[in-house]
């Protein structure tokens, strides 16, 4: 199916230096791709730049073979979905978070007809976090970006996130995945992106 993300030469300042320097990398349009390194290797901000939540200060990002700033940002969001690692409920019903096709997204979430009617705001993390999904996927995505998005859930509740997240990706969706479980990533992804922190300069010496 080819790539649907090429990174080129990606770099993204901080304030104490670089947070990503000189980072190239390929993305296929199939499956499931995991983003693992060690805290502080800019993995998020990586995530980030593939529906431009922010920009890279070098480098180029393609879509699809198309730079990602060429496509109108609100385009370019429908079709890259962002979910993080900590679920945001809007005010509403869950309904009204997830918008049209409730009826059959929240099933595909594992999350039953009963829940429609209850406040958002009312749901365990791990049925926030399906919930969450479900909004994601009612934008008919080409792509989901997952940022940690098991991190805040108890174990049953982890376990039914990897399983459905596993199952978007085998039905065609392209699922980008930054985690820190090297288990996760292991058992989870059909290929592995090792994100590195940049080199940082040293204080220099006094003269």
């Amino acid at each position: 199916m080819g790539d649907r993300f090429e990174l080129r030469e990606v770099g993204v300042d901080g304030d104490d230096g670089p947070i990503v320097s000189g980072f190239s990398a390929r993305i296929p349009a199939d499956g499931l791709t995991a983003v693992v390194g060690p805290s502080g290797s800019g993995k998020t901000t990586l995530l980030r730049l593939l529906n431009r939540l922010d920009d890279p200060d070098a480098g180029q990002i393609l879509l699809d073979g198309r730079d990602v700033r060429d496509y109108d940002v609100l385009e370019l969001r429908r079709r890259v979905q962002h979910v993080g690692q900590v679920p945001v409920t809007f005010p509403g019903t869950v309904a009204d978070n997830v918008g049209e096709g409730w009826e059959q997204l929240l099933p595909r979430v594992h999350l039953g007809p009963g829940l429609a009617e209850r406040e958002a705001d009312r749901l365990s993390v791990g049925e926030a976090q399906r919930m969450c999904l479900a909004r994601a996927l009612s934008r008919r995505p080409d792509c989901l970006l997952l940022d940690e998005p098991t991190s805040a859930l108890d174990a049953a509740s982890k376990g039914e996130v990897e399983r459905l997240v596993r199952s978007l990706a085998d039905d065609g969706l392209t699922v980008v995945m930054v985690t820190h479980e090297l288990r996760q990533a292991t058992e989870m992804a059909d290929r592995i992106i090792e994100v590195r922190p940049p080199i940082r300069p040293g204080p220099q010496a006094p003269r």
